[in-house]
């Protein structure tokens, strides 16, 4: 796929980030990647300056998302967003019964970045989008990220004993590569558990020296 082009400060464009002009994707948004009848929610911290940049989650070349959903037999690809995310991708996680949004909704270089009070409005207003959603499951990526929002200073990865708005709750591991103890393999271990929770039929566990599409 090709690189990006970006469009810089007076109007030019070229091919590629720098440095500043990710920086001018600080605090954007980008929209949810939800279909009609989702079954299991996803929810990021918020959206990396790359990810804002091209508009399309976990988007940055590195970040291991999109690999663990394949390696969990959520997806029958390993979808490549470096450059935006496919209509043809977005269809299939549709047709899944995957949504992705985020809890705090503007773009950071880091999510530590943000402020405890940003984590808690995120909780606060993620019931109502959950209630509309109706999903099975929201499973939210990031243990340190969840004690904050959710005022649980003693939560653990995995199911938590509170629904929220009608849904399950869950914790699995955040799929940024500064998550370093986690590989590939457990992110997908831990996705493959909540898309079985939701309901959702997974795929056989794929070899991944077979793997299609963008590399881990």
């Amino acid at each position: 796929m090709a690189s990006p082009t970006v469009t810089c400060p007076g109007g030019s464009t070229r091919t590629g980030f720098t440095r500043a002009d990710l920086d001018a994707f600080r605090g954007r948004s980008i929209p949810d990647v939800v279909g009609p009848a989702p079954r299991l929610l996803l929810v990021g911290i918020n959206p990396g300056l790359h990810t804002a940049a091209v508009q399309a989650p976990f988007s940055r070349p590195g970040n291991r998302f999109w690999p663990a959903l394949h390696r969990a037999g959520i997806l029958d690809r390993v979808v490549d967003a470096s450059a935006g995310l496919l209509q043809d991708d977005r269809a299939h996680l549709f047709a899944r019964g995957v949504g992705i949004t985020t809890l705090v909704a503007g773009a950071t270089a880091r999510a530590d970045e943000l402020t405890a009070q940003q984590l808690r409005d995120g909780a606060s207003s993620l019931a109502p989008r959950v209630a509309e959603l109706r999903p099975r499951v929201v499973a939210l990526l990031g243990i340190t990220t969840f004690r904050i929002a959710f005022g649980q200073p003693r939560a653990v990865v995995g199911r938590q004993p509170a629904d929220l708005a009608g849904a399950e709750l869950w914790v699995v591991p955040n799929p940024s590569g500064l998550n370093a103890h986690e590989s590939v393999d457990s992110l997908a271990a831990a996705y493959r558990a909540v898309a079985v929770a939701a309901g959702i039929d997974v795929y056989p566990v794929p070899d991944p020296s077979v793997a299609r599409g963008a590399g881990t």
